[in-house]
């Protein structure tokens, strides 16, 4: 970021109003210098600071955002190289490309399974995020009817297409959508600027390698398009991961704003192999793609995919957790088991997972440990008989089960007798396994 602190500071009314949120001007300064801020929250900061605060505290890599509504995504705005200095704040989407060459049967399938396929983890949704229609036949009726064909599943689109013509009428009638254009090249930059401005919506700058790339994002800006990514038209995994670093430390490190764009990568153009195209998609999302294109929307892909995503993009400051809570597994009644464990992600899915796998329906009590492992927790003083006890006693697990009986993990053993006392008359504390996979053979064998 351009300016520090005390820059920042003098260029603030100085009021200490408090109004946007912070005790004092030099604090909202600092957390503005920072990145922790946006000068949206001062309400008295004047036009002209506002312009300068807005042009020193933006993100040196572009944020913008595709499509509209609750499927929207953002793309760019992270700040640092590596997510031990900070978090990365927008999770790259995966797009799945249709071509308009691809039968009709092949079309519908693919755009229900984007649709439809969704995974639930740690409380998050993880989803096809995009479509990439491209114009393969190069026939603009064709293409337009895919268009509206795509436009039904109100996921946000990448219209792909060489011919300006078609792209110039594609933006104009879903331009209320927000897709992203691709592309701008060294060739027809000027012509999809004015389309692109025209129609208020985000380009992708094409080039072969970035230096071509830097090119054709120069003209954008200079015609006055900011919202722009970037695709250096890689061929190969060697390529494209150092096209993505590069372009990274280029826009961090030393402020070259032609690449300060989050990068778009065609993964389905670098291999045919459908597996490998899995690989490599996950392995450019942890090395800076800001946008990927895959072939299919195969579930065996799209999971493992967006998984290895997740983990890229979570907090490496903050544990994994999952929302405090009573789960029903499998279906549960009133005479179903009742196990407590902490909110830990990874507890919690080896554990729920076990209990699917039981088939035994059960009611997992996950409790808030802020994130802490069921020892680290019993050490730490958060997993502890009272704490327990009043987290039972504040829930409806009595609305939901008839008896009284209620399993902790093996490894806390020691604090059965003291939970059983602190829960009252009438409870019964059980000691289940240690290990997680030894809980379907608990289970089958538990009676009331």
């Amino acid at each position: 970021m351009g300016l520090t602190g005390i820059q920042i500071y003098k260029l603030l009314p100085q009021t200490n109003c408090k109004e946007c949120g912070e005790p004092t001007c030099l604090a909202f300064a600092m957390k503005l210098a920072a990145g922790k801020a946006d000068i949206s929250l001062c309400p008295y900061v004047s036009e002209d600071a506002k312009a300068k605060l807005s042009e020193a505290t933006a993100p040196p890599i572009r944020e913008f955002t595709i499509g509209t509504g609750t499927n929207a995504v953002k793309v760019g705005g992270e700040t640092v190289m590596f997510r031990h200095e900070k978090t990365f704040f927008n999770p790259t989407p995966v797009a799945v490309m249709i071509k308009d060459t691809e039968s009709d049967d092949v079309v519908a399938s693919k755009l229900e399974r984007i649709k439809s396929i969704c995974f639930e983890r740690v409380g998050k949704k993880l989803c096809v995020d995009m479509v990439a229609l491209k114009n393969e036949s190069g026939d603009k009726a064709k293409f337009m009817t895919l268009l509206e064909k795509a436009s039904a599943i109100d996921k946000p689109m990448i219209i792909m297409t060489d011919n300006l013509e078609t792209l110039k009428e594609s933006a104009e009638k879903y331009k209320d959508k927000r897709p992203i254009l691709y592309a701008a090249t060294s060739a027809n930059a000027d012509e999809v600027a004015k389309i692109a401005s025209a129609t208020g919506l985000p380009v992708v700058a094409k080039g072969n390698g970035l230096d071509e790339v830097s090119s054709v994002t120069a003209k954008l800006a200079s015609a006055g398009i900011k919202d722009i990514a970037i695709d250096s038209s890689a061929k190969n995994i060697k390529d494209a991961v150092k096209d993505n670093v590069f372009a990274r430390r280029a826009s961090i490190k030393q402020k070259i704003k032609e690449v300060g764009y989050p990068t778009f990568v065609v993964v389905n153009e670098i291999t045919q192999d459908p597996m490998l195209e899995a690989v490599i998609a996950a392995g450019l999302i942890s090395q800076y793609a800001g946008i990927v294109v895959i072939s299919d929307p195969d579930p065996a892909k799209i999971l493992p995919i967006t998984v290895s995503r997740m983990n890229v993009f979570t907090d490496p400051q903050r544990p994994m957790v999952v929302e405090q809570g009573i789960y029903p597994i499998n279906n549960p009644d009133e005479n179903s088991p009742v196990i407590i464990t902490v909110n830990f992600a990874l507890t919690y899915f080896i554990v729920s997972a076990e209990i699917e796998a039981s088939r035994v329906p059960c009611w997992l009590m996950i409790m808030d440990t802020e994130g802490l492992s069921v020892l680290t927790a019993w050490s730490a003083g958060k997993f502890v008989a009272d704490a327990m006890a009043a987290y039972v006693k504040k829930t409806d697990i009595t609305q939901k089960v008839k008896h009284r009986k209620i399993i902790i993990p093996g490894y806390v053993a020691q604090l059965s007798g003291e939970f059983q006392e602190e829960l009252g008359e009438g409870w019964e504390v059980q000691i289940g396994p240690r290990e997680a996979a030894d809980l379907p053979k608990f289970l089958k064998m538990w009676k009331l």
